[in-house]
């Protein structure tokens, strides 16, 4: 064979080059299997990763409804003219938009929490890497990965914990919300829901409360040390840990300047300011027993996170004008019962507690307190001439005249540093120290109520002295006896009965079996008018009208009036030995000017949600107790009451206005309900324990100057305004004191006497010559004299509809009067007191 040219040789070899030996057999297989495990695998983690995200986002929120999301804010509640009277909140927040936050403090979150948050889609996957790394070096979780929109988040939807899964699903919510919303709005809900510490939820409300001011006017520092907060906002706390807080506020500074935030100039003074902190001491609610009433009606009605959380608006009853003057009238009234009793002296000292004076906090200082206040204060320094105290950060002076009530000269007489001390706010400053005169508070209460008579708002309530130091609401939670408060009711049915204005009846030594009453000026006054036994508030009339009408009648009247308590069927009800609530007697007061008409006090008019859709509206409730008739015949007594009986001094009004003074047996509680055409106020004093308040302090004393102060408030601009029966009649009825009219010799009163027994109807008798019989040693002539003639009686009025009243009663004891005693069936309370008898009531 010949051999192969160049040119054959050229093509051979380039055959060769192209076409090369195929590789073995088995390498081939072996590519073919790594190739489709890495198949395989890629879909095993594209499933893995797949079903990991439908596992894990099936229970979360749809992004779409953050859309028609509102943050947790809070219900405000409104007085009747509009003004905000104050607020329920799990979450003090107060929601702005972006421009709400200043650009410094947007600067020195972004600095801090998250330098990429405007370019990254939702996740920093170098910073997650970096976390991850530093957590595996430092065996721990002590580096953070999230970025503003994961905390979002995690804030808006998830919980806490620290885990993959929780991770993973705020990574996905977080590419959500980037998808969905621009990075202003992001920030903005940001800035609004994230925890800042003290309660503070978002930036305005925790720059209203670290620095009393908007976020949208930060300074640098400010704005730095806000910043700050989010990471760690106990441990950060510039109130806990100051110094902490210090050292991260100045953290963001540098942040910022590496960032080119600001210059390295600027972050150097900022690096040298104090904290600057101005705390806002949260203002206290004016009405806090009525806001409180409030609040449980609505979480009764709308559940405990509705009520927190939804950023209602409730429009409430309350005048917040009469609320101002309630209150302050409350405070004087006590504070003028102190100065009358002297200067006790019975101060607690936190040094004998163990407490050191820089330690002590009062409860009265978590508040803001104002010239007028009574707040309680602690002694830090006596001289002779000098009483120096502290309350809170502030501090106080007083000097001689500030204590000359107490009949005592030197200061050190009175106090010496650690006491705790009652005083009253003075407008005057003494060099940085404010001026106050020395109060006493040994623990007598107060509590008042005020209702509109046409639709029952309550218009005001106070429960009590102080409620930093007791929430006990003593206007509807408390009740006590009401003394000659209860009379009304007697009335009431001895009118109904047939009993007229002008009947006579005397005011004589009487008994009851074995149960001898008295009156409460341990005198008798003979014959009278109804009109004034009611007026000067007799108890022996009072007692021969419920013997009369009996007793089972009278307890009927006041269960009709809207009184739940159990009364237990024995005479000496009459003259008040039955526990009663303030808010009871006061609504039960105003069927009278109301001609017979019960309205159920309320408390809520109307409730909105955010959008402003009306959720709940509360429309008066009304029931006939009485007839038009009896309300205005009653009307006459209670009217004069104050124009010349037990309440007279009401006059100095010079307003229409009626009511009744309640004292109970040794002087331990003291009421009065009053009236105008339009308001109707009661007023309770006295001691939580039931001691007395000391002698002769009676209704009249006591609870009648609170009653006119309020009342000059509620009837400013009602100059012309009448009791309705005053309208009708065109003309007031009779107000002046009435003689007792003198029978002549020979004709016949009628004087109601006494009954034989304590329940049914007893017999009326008339005299025949002198209506003044003799009191205690009156003859037996005369007393036999006494029975001889029945009072003809009228026709019964018709029983309206008895009243089912929804005011639960607070359990308490009931003081047990003297004989007779009830009857079987009647349980009396525990913790009996002295007989009726021993002091009478008023």
């Amino acid at each position: 064979m010949a051999a192969p040219t160049q040119v054959e040789e050229y093509r051979l070899g380039r055959t060769h080059r192209l076409s090369p030996e195929p590789p073995p057999r088995g390498r081939r297989k072996l590519a073919g299997k790594t190739a489709i495990a890495i198949l395989l695998g890629l879909a095993i983690v594209t499933g893995s990763l797949a079903g990991l995200t439908l596992v894990y986002s099936t229970d979360l929120p749809q992004i779409d409804d953050l859309e028609r999301y509102r943050p947790s804010t809070t219900t405000d509640l409104y007085d009747l003219k509009g003004r905000v009277i104050g607020s329920f909140a799990l979450q003090r927040r107060l929601v702005v938009n972006y421009d709400g936050f200043a650009p410094v403090l947007r600067q020195a979150v972004i600095s801090i929490e998250d330098k990429t948050f405007e370019t990254h889609g939702g996740i920093n996957f170098f910073r997650i890497w970096g976390a991850a790394w530093h957590d595996l070096r430092s065996h721990g979780r002590a580096q953070g990965a999230s970025t503003l929109t994961m905390q979002l988040a995690r804030n808006l939807f998830l919980s806490a914990d620290r885990t993959a899964v929780r991770k993973f699903q705020e990574a996905y919510l977080a590419i959500q919300i980037e998808r969905s919303f621009t990075k202003q709005q992001i920030f903005t809900l940001y800035g609004n829901q994230i925890y800042l510490g003290s309660g503070m939820y978002g930036f305005e409300a925790a720059s209203q409360f670290y620095f009393s001011k908007h976020a949208k006017d930060l300074t640098l520092t400010e704005a730095a040390l806000l910043a700050g907060l989010p990471k760690g906002p106990v441990a950060y706390s510039p109130i806990l840990y100051p110094e902490k807080a210090l050292r991260r506020r100045n953290l963001v500074l540098s942040e910022m300047e590496s960032d080119g935030a600001i210059t390295h100039a600027e972050a150097d003074r900022a690096r040298q300011m104090p904290l600057g902190l101005h705390i806002a001491q949260p203002e206290g609610s004016v009405a806090p027993w009525f806001q409180e009433e409030v609040r449980r009606e609505l979480e009764k009605r709308f559940g405990t996170e509705e009520v927190h959380e939804a950023g209602l608006r409730v429009d409430t009853t309350l005048d917040l004008d009469l609320q101002k003057t309630a209150n302050q009238a409350v405070e004087d009234g006590l504070a003028a019962y102190e100065r009358r009793h002297g200067w006790k002296g019975k101060l607690e000292n936190v040094l004998t507690q163990g407490t050191t004076l820089e330690d002590f906090r009062h409860p009265d200082w978590a508040l803001q307190s104002h010239p007028g206040d009574y707040v309680h204060v602690l002694v830090t320094r006596v001289l002779p001439l000098e009483i120096h105290a502290r309350m809170g950060a502030d501090e106080l002076i007083l000097e001689p005249e500030d204590w000359k009530w107490t009949g005592q000269r030197y200061a050190d007489a009175l106090v010496r540093p650690g006491d705790v001390i009652y005083v009253h706010l003075a407008d005057a400053m003494e060099g940085s120290a404010h001026r106050a005169t020395l109060e006493q508070d040994s623990g007598v209460q107060g509590a008042m109520m005020a209702i509109d008579n046409t639709n029952g708002d309550v218009l005001a309530m106070v429960g009590g002295r102080d409620y930093a130091t007791s929430v006990f609401n003593r206007a509807t939670q408390a009740e006590r006896q009401t003394g000659s408060s209860f009379k009304p009711y007697v009335y009431t049915a001895a009118i109904e009965d047939g009993a007229k204005p002008d009947d006579i009846i005397v005011d004589g030594p009487v008994s009851f079996g074995s149960y001898t009453p008295h009156n409460y000026e341990n005198d008798y006054k003979g014959a009278m008018t109804l009109t004034n036994a009611f007026a000067e508030s007799r108890n022996i009339p009072a007692l021969k009208l419920a013997a009369r009408v009996g007793i089972h009648k009278v307890i009927e009247v006041a269960h009709r009036f809207g009184v739940t308590s159990n009364i237990p069927a024995y005479l000496p009800v009459a003259l008040g030995a039955v526990e009663i609530s303030l808010q009871e007697q006061v609504a039960s007061y105003s069927v009278f000017p109301n001609d017979g008409i019960r309205v159920k006090p309320r408390l809520i008019r109307k409730v909105s949600n955010a959008d402003g859709i009306t959720l709940w509206e509360d429309a008066p409730q009304v029931n006939e107790v009485i007839s038009q008739q009896t309300a205005r015949t009653m009307m006459s007594l209670l009217r004069a009451v104050t124009a010349h009986g037990t309440g007279a001094a009401a006059a100095q009004l010079k307003h229409p206005v009626g009511g009744k003074t309640g004292t109970t047996s040794d002087y331990t509680d003291a009421w009065f309900l009053g009236f105008s055409p339009s308001v109707t106020c009661g007023v309770w004093v006295g001691f939580d324990s039931r001691e007395s308040l000391g002698e002769k302090e009676t209704g009249a004393k006591a609870a009648l100057p609170i009653w006119m102060a309020i009342m000059k408030q509620a009837i400013i601009g009602k100059d012309s305004e009448q009791f309705l029966g005053d309208q009708d009649d065109h003309q007031p009825p009779l107000l002046k004191a009435e003689a007792h009219p003198p029978a002549a010799p020979g004709t016949i009163s009628k004087p109601i006497t006494a009954p034989y027994t304590a329940s049914g109807r007893a017999p009326l008798s008339t005299a025949t010559g002198s209506a003044h019989p003799t009191p205690s040693h009156a003859t037996a002539a005369t007393s036999a004299a006494v029975h001889a003639v029945p009072l003809p009686l009228s026709k019964p009025a018709p029983q309206p509809k008895k009243l089912t009243s929804t005011v639960k009663p607070v359990a308490s004891p009931l003081l047990k009067p003297a004989l007779p005693p009830p009857p079987a069936s009647t349980k009396p309370r525990p913790q009996v007191k002295p007989a009726l008898n021993s002091q009478p009531m008023n």
